[in-house]
């Protein structure tokens, strides 16, 4: 018999630190490792209300958007049998609190370039969700969801530049977000650093109508 699992890849950024979050299996197989937050979906429950009870069991996040990624369905991929497993993927503010609960010993954000070993083919499919996120940027406003209400454009830049994992330039990105006309300029200002910074708020509406032509971000 085939059974259905649900994984789920939920990224954040703390500081300068692009991070995943992971939980430390606490039964067999593979107790004691780390793995992404998931588990068996319930015969009563579609896959998304799997996943979202999965996620606020073993984390104690809840109320999060989450995307399906992709199915994984290797026939040697999980030790207790044939089971297929839906990915989804995430962004959320880093304030969320952690709190491990049923079967995790143990969750917690992982920079994710030194992550530890994972269990079953968890590694596989946290690459898989790393590399759509980062072509994502180019297409989606998803990086946006890391950011607040209103934001500076040192703090987008920044975002965009801990997922891509390179540097990106200053006057160059500057120029290409204004051209895009996607950010609507605020008469408000954040204090700090040398002198006080304009904030921003995205425009959805003009983005849209960008995507609907088929224009990208050029980063």
């Amino acid at each position: 018999m085939i059974r259905v699992t649900v994984d789920l890849v939920i990224f954040t950024i703390h500081g300068n630190e692009f991070k995943v979050l992971l939980v430390k299996r606490a039964f067999e197989p593979f107790a004691g490792s780390f793995a992404l937050p998931g588990g068996f979906v319930h015969e009563d429950e579609s896959l998304e209300t799997a996943a979202m009870r999965e996620l606020q069991e073993e984390t104690g996040v809840k109320q999060v958007y989450l995307e399906q990624l992709y199915s994984f369905g290797e026939p040697a991929r999980d030790p207790r049998g044939r089971v297929v497993t839906i990915s989804y993927y995430a962004l959320i503010s880093p304030d969320r609190s952690l709190s491990a609960g049923t079967d995790a010993a143990d969750a917690r954000w992982w920079p994710v370039s030194k992550l530890p070993p994972l269990a079953f083919d968890h590694r596989r499919i946290f690459d898989y969700a790393l590399e759509r996120l980062r072509n994502k940027l180019e297409y989606t406003t998803v990086g946006f969801q890391l950011l607040p209400a209103k934001f500076t454009l040192t703090e987008l830049q920044r975002v965009y530049e801990v997922i891509l994992n390179k540097k990106l330039d200053k006057r160059n990105f500057r120029r290409k977000i204004k051209l895009l006309k996607i950010l609507t300029p605020l008469k408000e200002w954040k204090e700090g650093g040398r002198k006080p910074a304009r904030l921003y708020r995205f425009s959805a509406a003009h983005f849209e109508k960008l995507k609907d032509k088929g224009i990208l971000f050029p980063f």
